[in-house]
């Protein structure tokens, strides 16, 4: 009762006001029907906020998001539920559902009326431009009586989240040079092919099974030896998204940094649908394995939520990398690095991994004089010749270039010789 006083609207204060004039005024004339009528107005905003502060806490509310993991530029659409658990009917509801700005206006849908225990729906849509995970809610309902002598306003606490994943192009589909790794006793290794006298053995160890035990090799080493176990064979790769802030160039959506996150998505996409048991690390701090289980969600929300990082350097990034030596393939996704930035990925080709990196030239998504335009040009060419010259298959990417195009030549074949001469001729052109 004292929240439906404190929720007068100005026509319940009036009212009011007007009853305590009427019975003033009947008091000092002495009517008793102005007196009556003043009891009448007083009646009608106390029955209002009684009527509306008890119904106030008969309303459920149940909010559904259908996707609730969209890529950027997609719409998702979100279903409000509201149900009367009262046996009263409400006067008019105001619905008001509190969004971040990054997905626009606050939708604000008015219902009529909800009879006894009657529910209804609305809907309505949602579409971001930034990746991101944003937090739809909690919904604001207005609650009138029918004369709207008194309006409450009650917020539901429950919230959903709308993750906007980065946009996924999908790839040709080309040989990859990644290489083989087993996950047994031993990581790789080649077939026997001549016959029980070439099978791999190891020692006995506590605990291994007797039916193991390899009797030639036992006899010749003197040592009780048995055999290894099968070696699954499975191609690895791992996905590095170089972040940090000073590598990157652009604003919003259409920043270097965003074509690179995209990329690394599209990447990670193709090659779990290529079979590849996938590692995605980033220069903020993530360390994820896609597992079969998980799908592609795990890798896109982090993703979604990945950040520049304006004290991030490329040495923390290849030693994140390091600390685990899958080996296999590793692509990377690098902004403008430096000639001796360049040098350092040079210690992700251990345990015999193949190196493939798309080298953002980040300064073309900026709009530079000529000298500057000259400058960077070569600069970007004298860090690719040292990635190619330390090993790597190296793919330059402008501002415009799309994904699918470059893909190819991360496939074998003789664009890396192409471009090693390139890179070359730009590097000795600029020194001269």
């Amino acid at each position: 009762m004292r929240d439906g006083l404190r929720g007068l609207t100005t026509r319940g204060r009036s009212f009011i006001a007007a009853a305590v004039a009427a019975a003033v005024s009947a008091g000092i004339l002495g009517e008793k029907d102005l007196l009556r009528v003043a009891v009448l107005l007083a009646v009608l905003p106390l029955l209002a906020a009684a009527y509306v502060g008890r119904s106030r806490y008969k309303l459920a509310c149940n909010r559904s998001l259908d996707p609730h993991r969209v890529p950027v530029g997609a719409s998702s659409r979100v279903v409000l539920r509201l149900q009367n658990m009262s046996r009263l009917p409400t006067g008019t509801l105001l619905l008001e559902d509190r969004l971040p700005y990054a997905l626009g206006s606050r939708p604000r849908v008015v219902l009529e009326r909800l009879g006894a225990h009657q529910a209804s729906s609305v809907a309505y849509t949602v579409r971001a431009d930034v990746r991101g995970r944003y937090e739809v809610g909690p919904l604001v309902v207005r609650m009138t009586d029918p004369f709207g002598l008194c309006e409450l306003s009650r917020a539901f606490p429950s919230t959903d989240h709308l993750t906007v994943i980065p946009q996924v192009t999908p790839l040709p589909s080309v040989r990859l040079p990644g290489e083989y790794a087993g996950s047994g006793d031993s990581r790789a290794r080649s077939v026997a092919v001549h016959g029980e006298d070439d099978a791999a053995t190891r020692e006995y160890r506590m605990g291994d099974d007797l039916r193991r035990v390899h009797w030639k090799s036992t006899a010749r080493t003197g040592e009780l030896m048995v055999r290894r176990e099968e070696q699954p064979w499975e191609s690895r790769a791992t996905v590095v998204l170089d972040t940090r802030a000073y590598g990157h160039r652009g604003d919003g959506p259409t920043a270097s940094f965003e074509w690179a996150v995209s990329a690394a998505a599209s990447i990670a996409v193709h090659l779990r649908q290529a079979g590849y048991k996938l590692r995605l690390v980033t220069g903020s701090g993530a360390d994820v394995d896609a597992s079969e289980a998980a799908g592609d969600g795990v890798l896109l929300d982090h993703l979604a939520e990945v950040r520049l990082d304006k004290n991030g350097e490329l040495t923390t990034l290849v030693q994140r990398v390091r600390q685990r030596s899958d080996g296999g393939l590793i692509i990377g996704l690098f902004g403008s690095v430096s000639t001796a930035e360049a040098e350092l990925l040079a210690g992700l080709r251990g345990n015999g991994a193949t190196c493939v990196g798309f080298l953002l030239d980040s300064s073309t998504w900026l709009n530079l004089p000529a000298k500057a335009r000259a400058e960077a040009d070569h600069a970007h060419g004298a860090a690719a010749l040292a990635m190619l010259q330390s090993g790597w298959r190296v793919i330059g990417v402008d501002h415009g270039t799309q994904l699918p195009a470059l893909w190819p030549q991360a496939a074998r074949g003789s664009q890396g010789f192409a471009l090693r001469a390139a890179m070359a001729e730009t590097v000795a052109g600029g020194m001269r």
